[in-house]
């Protein structure tokens, strides 16, 4: 198991940490190396977060790049919407529900709304609540908004608000208790394999890309998608360079996502980062390749697709592998992302930025992959060498496959339930002339390209 301890604090870097955390020289006298590792480990994991936070941004210009101009306001209103409500939804319940202790090995049950702690602020020899909330709240937010992609262009706003309060303060919180908050798949085991998800290939972007595929099928493919003979056809991007930028925004607050899951401010944080790293260029490398063959020219949306795809492949395995691996791992990402988005379309699931393949298909992957690659002990592994590939056996894939599996079908059938709620109430999906006119005006009032006016008295 790793060990946190502080290696060398000297310096200017030393000076400023000890004036930053104390009043009066004297106290800071009195500070051990550990306590001061232990605010270090709050606050590196408190700037992971702020990372894991602007992804917002990269998801809001790529699924706005990879849409029409009509819908932009749209676009960008679900995105503020998942940091918004969806954040205070995670406060109110999601929190509790994920990591309270009064439940069971199901759900959590106390510390609503953040209550229930003397002092949630107080490090008390680790990370503090608020640095864990602050943390876990951005995820939570990643996780809905994955599914915002695929629902993109035809659904009604006040649906999608009541489908991200749901997901943020129940479906996903579920999913974490099970895991990362002690449940019933983190008592699991076969044989000496145990669960191991380091970021959430599976927690978060499974999760994520489970409800896509289930508020596409709701929702039907977008009006024109298909021509009388079933085959599909294009709808391009209204903005491709939004959409690229997007993705440099989302491979830069991966580097929160990853490394910031170490939960510790120690030596392993910059080998998860480089890991990171290589599988993004690998995915983008091979997807080029792979669109360039398929199609005969080099989709830059698609090789977009396939650095995120690596991305979260990684996102699993990153504390568990070696760079080797790890430009495997995210490579393969890159080929599956490919086909994959190639499949939903022949099939009739009209996902218009893809993220069912990226989040979905390739979270299971990089969840999977633990079974083949795993070297080294991730801190949940609990042995070295557990990967099929480095003499550990069919156990830790076959651990990983059910975890997949009881996600997969947790999200499916809750998601499943909510969008048919919603359609037999409010309504998930627009009318075909808000479709056919786009939805900014229609359902926000306002035009993200108005053209200038001038406006004149007589």
């Amino acid at each position: 198991m790793r060990t946190r301890a502080l290696r060398v604090i000297s310096g200017l870097g030393g000076t400023l940490a000890l004036l930053a955390l104390t009043p009066n020289v004297g106290f800071a006298q009195e500070l051990t190396p550990e306590d001061i590792q232990v605010v270090l480990d709050n606050l590196w994991v408190f700037i992971a977060g702020i990372l894991v936070f602007f992804m917002q941004a990269g998801f809001a210009l790529v699924e706005a790049g990879l849409t029409r101009a009509k819908n932009v306001v749209n676009i960008f209103a679900k995105n503020l919407a998942d940091a918004t409500i969806g954040i205070l939804a995670f406060f109110a319940t999601g929190y509790a529900f994920a990591f309270g202790s009064g439940g069971s090995k199901w759900i959590g049950g106390d510390n609503f709304f953040l209550t229930g702690y003397d002092d949630y602020s107080a490090f008390d020899g680790g990370l503090s609540p608020a640095t864990t909330f602050f943390f876990q709240a951005v995820f939570a937010a990643t996780a809905v908004t994955i599914a915002s992609g695929a629902m993109a262009e035809r659904t009604k706003f006040s649906a999608y608000l009541v489908f991200s309060v749901v997901m943020c303060a129940f479906i996903y919180p579920v999913v974490v208790h099970w895991t990362w908050g002690g449940g019933w798949i983190a008592g699991m085991s076969i044989g000496d394999a145990v669960y191991s998800d380091f970021a959430g290939s599976a927690i978060v972007h499974m999760t994520g890309g489970v409800a896509a595929l289930m508020g596409a099928i709701a929702l039907g493919p977008r009006l024109g998608k298909y021509g009388p003979d079933g085959k599909p056809r294009a709808i391009p991007g209204h903005n491709i360079p939004f959409a690229i930028l997007g993705v440099f925004i989302l491979w830069l607050g991966w580097f929160g996502f990853n490394p910031g899951s170490e939960l510790a401010a120690d030596q392993y944080v910059m080998s998860v980062g480089v890991n990171t790293m290589l599988a993004a260029a690998a995915g983008a490398l091979i997807s080029t390749v792979t669109i360039w063959m398929k199609s005969g020219k080099p989709d830059l949306a698609m090789i977009g697709n396939g650095a995120l795809a690596g991305l979260v492949a990684i996102t699993a395995p990153c504390g568990a592998v070696g760079p080797i691996s790890s430009v495997i791992i995210g490579g393969v990402g890159g080929l599956l992302v490919v086909f994959s988005v190639l499949f939903f379309d022949k099939v009739r699931v009209d996902d218009p930025v893809g993220a069912i393949s990226v989040h979905g298909v390739v979270g299971i992957w990089g969840t999977l992959s633990i079974g083949l690659f795993a070297q080294y002990d991730d801190a949940f592994l609990g042995r070295e060498d557990a990967g099929l590939f480095f003499g550990g056996g069919i156990d830790q894939l076959a651990m990983q496959a059910v975890m997949v599996i009881i996600i997969a079908l947790w999200v499916a059938i809750t998601t499943g339930i909510l969008f048919a709620i919603i359609k037999a109430t409010i309504g998930l999906r627009v009318s075909a002339e808000e479709e056919t006119q786009g939805l900014d005006v229609l359902e926000h009032g306002l035009a993200g390209y108005a053209g200038d006016s001038v406006t004149t008295t007589s």
